[in-house]
């Protein structure tokens, strides 16, 4: 692995000289340490995020650094933990005096107390985010690696800098820190380290639902995640955190047939929608689109494996795993829903047969998420037979048209029936009743089977056709109407 050693680029960077002559000024010693010189050295793009180890104050260097510079954020101090942060153009520097730590058994939290570079380099989570490099002129652009970072980084390795059951037990979000790492720079986890986090996997219990989701979503939004979700199965941790996952694994064989393993299913799905979208809940609806497997999985009489329901199931069950990891229980939980609700539909009009009406009725029960839909559903072809791929695929590519079709002609995406019930209830004189929705129901079941067009006109027939069939009559003022009405009685 080629290593890009030479520093001489991140030391140019218009923020780097200014460090160093706050350093001078104050008399302290200053380093950058961390993520921008691993990203640096692995030919990464520049990070967003720098961060100063000072041996002394760092919130005291914080505000001359802030006082120097024109164009940054307000200054941010906290100083129950001795940091300082603020933006400077798209950069975000945060300073912190060295210092060592120690931490209880029930707790992330630790007992800190100011320190050495080293200390603070001890209490750093993998080698390769222990580098520093000196800001002061006697050690200008001199990199310290006290743990071999720069040979771990030439053999693609996560190694932690301490004896790994002291670095996880101390903290526990550390072993999925480890994992995402692994997951974004393509890179193997040592054994000894991996063997910590396998001991240490129960620790998770003391780590807060939000930071873990957070960790899985970083995951989730790598180019590869099933490398993470695989690594976070064989150590343990993922049955802890998302059994719906894990219980999708293994394959059943009755009579000589079986079905595919939906665990490895579901990984190569997510890998196959991260080449297509950034969208992080497009990319949860592909993990969990299947989990409602699990538990509809059943032999049939026939000698056939079925998965009956099995997307309503999963979709009932998405709430449960959202509410459990604390994750937002808003329109991000409801897009999720719907998605893994609806993961199959397209499947049933995915042949050369499609007709309009189902295509229309898709479009409408999907509506605004339609296009994430079809996305999603073709990042569901896993097959390795590339016969029933381009089948598969050239099927899928006959709906899009069709859809597009569709929209263009009857505008069916986030549609509205072209009479709404209050219209419906002054047209005839009623209060709110079950005759309004069956109204209203039947317009939509109109224009869904492409018996009239999506327009006011043509559901006024329909409107009035039902109607009589209830038993009611319209009130005189709009029997005496022409069949055109003012607009303003079209409420929609």
């Amino acid at each position: 692995m080629n290593l890009n050693t030479d520093l001489t680029v991140l030391l140019k960077h218009p923020i780097v000289p200014q460090l160093r002559s706050i350093s001078d000024q104050l008399s302290i010693d200053a380093y950058l340490v961390g993520g921008c010189i691993r990203d640096h050295i692995l030919n990464r793009p520049f990070s967003k995020e720098l961060d100063i180890v000072v041996v002394g104050s760092g919130v005291e260097f914080a505000k001359a650094t802030h006082a120097s510079l024109k164009k940054t954020t307000e200054l941010k101090v906290f100083k129950n933990f001795g940091t300082a942060m603020f933006k400077y153009g798209d950069i975000t520097l945060e300073f912190v005096g060295a210092r060592k730590e120690s931490y209880s058994r029930h707790s992330r939290k630790p007992v800190v107390e100011s320190g050495s570079l080293r200390d603070d380099q001890l209490r750093r989570d993998f080698s390769i985010n222990a580098l520093a490099v000196g800001l002061n002129s006697r050690n200008y652009g001199q990199l310290i690696d006290p743990f071999n970072g720069l040979n771990d980084m030439k053999q693609r390795l996560i190694r932690t800098p301490l004896e790994p059951h002291r670095t996880f037990s101390d903290d526990p979000l550390r072993m999925l820190r480890a994992i995402r790492f692994a997951t974004v720079l393509e890179f193997e986890i040592d054994p000894i380290t991996f063997k910590g986090i396998i001991s240490n996997r129960h620790r998770l219990e003391i780590v807060s639902r939000e930071r873990v989701v957070e960790e899985l979503n970083k995951i989730l939004l790598t180019q590869k995640p099933s490398i993470g979700f695989i690594s976070l199965d064989k150590c343990g941790i993922l049955e802890l955190i998302l059994p719906e996952i894990t219980d999708l694994k293994g394959v059943d064989v009755i009579d000589g047939q079986s079905h595919k393993d939906n665990f490895y299913h579901s990984l190569q799905v997510v890998d196959n929608i991260s080449k297509a979208t950034n969208n992080l809940w497009l990319r949860w609806a592909a993990l969990l689109h299947d989990i409602g497997k699990s538990r509809t999985k059943e032999f049939t009489p026939q000698g056939k494996w079925t998965f009956w329901n099995h997307e309503a199931v999963g979709s009932r069950m998405v709430k449960g795993i959202f509410k459990r990891l604390r994750m937002p229980l808003n329109e991000k939980l409801h897009y999720v829903q719907k998605l893994v609700a609806m993961s199959s539909r397209p499947v049933s009009v995915a042949n050369d047969n499609v007709t309009d009406s189902a295509v229309r009725r898709l479009v409408f029960d999907a509506g605004e998420e339609i296009d994430d839909l079809i996305t999603l559903c073709q990042a569901d072809i896993t097959t390795k037979n590339k016969k029933k791929f381009i089948t598969y695929y050239q099927n899928f590519e006959l709906v899009k048209k069709k859809i597009l079709e569709v929209e263009e002609r009857d505008r069916l995406r986030n549609f509205q029936p072209p009479i709404s019930g209050d219209f419906i209830m002054n047209y005839f004189n009623i209060k709110p009743s079950r005759e309004v929705g069956q109204i209203k129901g039947a317009i939509i079941e109109a224009i869904l089977q492409g018996e009239i067009d999506n327009n006011f006109d043509q559901a006024h027939i329909v409107m009035s056709r039902e109607g009589e069939k209830l038993g009611l009559e319209a009130k005189e003022k709009y029997q005496k109407k022409s069949p055109k009405f003012n607009s303003s009685d079209r409420s929609r």
